[in-house]
């Protein structure tokens, strides 16, 4: 687990009771759910043992950790002292995440130009200075040195990291060298397919009207990753690959993918902490804020640098999969950074009426056309910034239905947007 060393160095209390969090692990337990298996360790607090998953995994009803805590104790107290303890112990990691970043960032400044690592403002008609780029690969390196840390070595992490590296160096090579679209989304398809494979799963969603849909009906059984959820393979391929393009697309503006990535981090890892009783999923959320929101800092505009599709691809990758890990939490994950996702379905619709192939670039996402409209881009990042927060933000505290409402509205919203403008012509 993620905490395991942080929560156990936590100081046993003046009463000499055993100290809050993961002092006493019994062995593993295997448990069956939905025909996957799970781990569970057993956590003592106090004189009581407490269940807590060892991975996280779908659970058709979850008990926040709150809810669990005070269960176990009868109280609120302990469950005020261990939620602290453990909001405690990510400041550290989370800190020092965000510090390594700003300063790895700063180090790409002066060593990207000295290795001949610069933009391209020919191709697009710009007459501006040169700047680093792709700098993304900056936060895929911190990323992946912080997972020897943070991540157990799993197999799902393991597929997770492989799959990370797979997809920063095709688009490292892409940022330098541009490759066929054909070739790119192949590579994709093989990525998205690892991380399924290795265990990043969704068995089911929940229905907003009631009940969920099993995506775990129809098995493949193979002999090296045993039996496969078919229509869950389908759905996480699709979602993954929809994600990442999607925060690719909408890396117009300098700031705006980190922006974005920074807030659905933020709202994921609340949600994960403070509703599904999951802090290391949360931890892992919180480290992903600290990379975007450093990112931030050199590539707001005007920006220092420019990320790449090495970064974009990084962080949408990231935000798909997060919502795969808290047990197919689609539809927060989608009001959380859904901008880029409805901007990315307009553009291809529209695309495809014009007789045009939808992953040929153009000018037609929603931040070209305010530019063309006469926006700043720092007024264009603050616009998403804002629809994003208030979005995200409630979706931590809406119920599933009030979610699916939500999410209409916020395509009505784009789509005005889009409408609006097009209309203005």
């Amino acid at each position: 687990m993620f905490l395991y060393g942080s929560i156990q160095s936590i100081k046993k209390r003046q009463n000499n009771r055993l100290p809050i969090g993961c002092n006493d692990i019994s062995p593993p337990l295997v448990q069956k759910h939905l025909g996957k298996p799970k781990l569970q360790f057993l956590f003592r607090l106090g004189s009581v043992k407490i269940k807590k998953c060892g991975i996280p995994v779908l659970q058709k009803k979850r008990i926040p950790l709150r809810a669990r805590m005070r269960r176990a104790r009868g109280t609120d107290e302990t469950a005020d002292e261990f939620m602290h303890a453990t909001i405690l112990a990510m400041i550290l990691p989370v800190t020092i995440v965000f510090l390594v970043t700003v300063i790895a960032y700063g180090a790409a400044l002066k060593i990207f130009p000295v290795l001949g690592l610069l933009d391209f403002p020919e191709r697009y008609g710009l007459k501006r200075q040169r700047l680093p780029y792709p700098t993304g690969i900056v936060a895929v390196l911190v990323f992946i040195l912080a997972g020897f840390f943070l991540l157990p070595h799993g197999q799902k992490e393991i597929g997770v990291l492989i799959a990370v590296t797979l997809l920063s160096v095709t688009s490292f090579i892409d940022d330098r060298t541009p490759l066929p679209s054909s070739l790119r989304l192949l590579i994709q398809i093989v990525i998205v397919t690892v991380i399924f494979l290795t265990g990043s799963q969704i068995y089911t969603l929940t229905n907003p009207f009631g009940g969920f849909l099993k995506l775990d009906s129809f098995l493949l059984n193979t002999s090296m990753f045993g039996p496969l959820p078919v229509l869950s393979g389908i759905f996480t391929i699709f979602w993954l690959l929809l994600t990442i393009n999607a925060l690719n697309w909408f890396d117009g503006i300098p700031g705006q993918v980190n922006v974005i990535a920074l807030i659905g981090f933020l709202m994921l890892g609340l949600l994960a902490l403070f509703r599904n009783g999951e802090p290391d999923v949360a931890l892992l959320c919180f480290s992903l804020a600290a990379i975007a929101g450093a990112g931030i800092l050199f590539d707001f505009p005007p920006g220092k640098m420019l990320m790449g599709d090495t970064g974009s691809m990084f962080f949408g990758l990231m935000l798909g999969l997060l919502g795969v890990y808290h047990g197919g939490k689609v539809a927060t994950a989608f009001l959380a950074f859904g901008i880029p996702l409805i901007d990315a379905m307009f553009v291809i619709l529209r695309r495809i009426h014009a007789g045009h192939s939808p992953f040929r670039g153009g000018k037609d996402h929603l931040h070209h056309l305010l530019l063309a409209r006469g926006w700043s881009p720092r007024h264009i990042v603050c616009l998403t910034a804002m629809i994003a927060t208030t979005f995200g933000g409630g979706a931590l505290f809406l119920s599933t239905a009030q979610k699916a409402i939500a999410g209409v509205m916020l395509i009505v919203l784009v789509g005005s947007i889009h409408f609006w403008i097009h209309s203005k012509k």
